[in-house]
């Protein structure tokens, strides 16, 4: 079972060796106030789909904001669990079953280099794009954990100081401006500050998504398109920064955030080759992930990988 806990939703599939998604269903994160009663209704969905296909479980991964693979806890500021909740623990107890647990992120970069088109890379990032942002990082094909397993938090750099308030507490990461979040941000902010008329003015600030702000660039809604030529060129700034320090072979997006159009990787690629040292210049692409349901997919690959030793 891959499982991917995300801000808003929290997807759990079946996931077989071979990385084919047998089973996947979405339930929202925030339905469920008590961490007990959330492993009691990923437990009852599992076992749904489980039976549904005559297949049996063999252990379960979860891709989380926060994830620390070495003790198998959470500490997320966007999730409805607060302090440190000893995940893994929870699940083991109600499965029955080996749990492995990590960053939703670093998951991600798992399953493109174990069954994506990253796979023969030893050295590449996955940022992704959801209702926040996460990165992973391989080096020398080993993820990259750091000290106590929290390293590659590329959302929470500052790219703005004193900018936009994030949940971590500070002012100006990355993610308030690069995330499905942040790109609604700007968008209300330039329907604040602009006079071009567009379709997005008319449709309800709770129901205004990158979805939509997505939907309205294809049309060539100005709003939409400035909206994205500014969320690009801040994530293109971050990531010739990023590629400075580690030097990546390839950069992959995963999420629905990375699902936008290219007006969106114009951009990105635009700023990043302006703010890249001469001697990566060319050298590092910025791809969309082609891996179908690559969160869950890379959280059962710590599953498999284990497995296989």
């Amino acid at each position: 079972m891959g499982i991917d806990i995300g801000g808003t939703n929290t997807i759990v599939g079946l996931i077989d060796a071979e990385g084919r998604c047998l089973a996947e269903e979405s339930i929202k994160t925030w339905d469920y106030p008590r961490v007990e009663e959330f492993v009691d209704r990923v437990h009852a969905v599992g076992h749904e789909q489980a039976a549904a296909l005559s297949v049996s479980l063999v252990g379960i991964g979860i891709g989380v904001p926060t994830g620390n693979a070495d003790d198998g806890t959470i500490h997320a500021s966007n999730l409805p669990w607060k302090g440190v909740v000893p995940i893994a623990a929870l699940f083991r107890d109600r499965f029955h079953l080996p749990v492995f647990v990590t960053n939703d992120a670093k998951a991600a970069v798992l399953g493109e280099m174990t069954y994506g088109a990253a796979r023969g890379m030893k050295n590449l990032v996955v940022v992704t794009l959801g209702t926040g942002l996460g990165c992973g990082i391989v080096l020398n094909g080993a993820l990259v954990y750091g000290h106590d397993g929290f390293a590659g938090e590329l959302g929470h750099t500052i790219v703005t100081p004193g900018g936009r308030a994030c949940g971590c507490g500070r002012r100006g990461c990355l993610e308030t401006y690069v995330s499905a979040t942040g790109i609604k941000r700007t968008a209300i902010e330039l329907l604040a500050t602009e006079v071009d008329d567009s379709p997005l003015r008319e449709i309800p600030y709770a129901s205004l998504g990158s979805k939509a702000i997505d939907e309205a660039a294809a049309r060539g809604d100005s709003i939409a398109l400035k909206t994205f030529r500014y969320t690009g060129e801040i994530l293109g700034l971050a990531l010739a920064n990023l590629v400075a320090i580690i030097r990546p072979e390839a950069i992959f997006l995963q999420g629905g955030g990375a699902k936008a159009g290219p007006w969106f990787y114009d951009a990105i690629n635009r700023s990043m080759d302006e703010n890249l040292l001469f001697l990566y210049k060319g050298q590092v692409p910025v791809h969309r992930s082609l891996l179908p349901d690559g969160a869950i997919i890379g959280a059962s690959a710590l599953v498999w990988r284990a497995r296989r030793g």
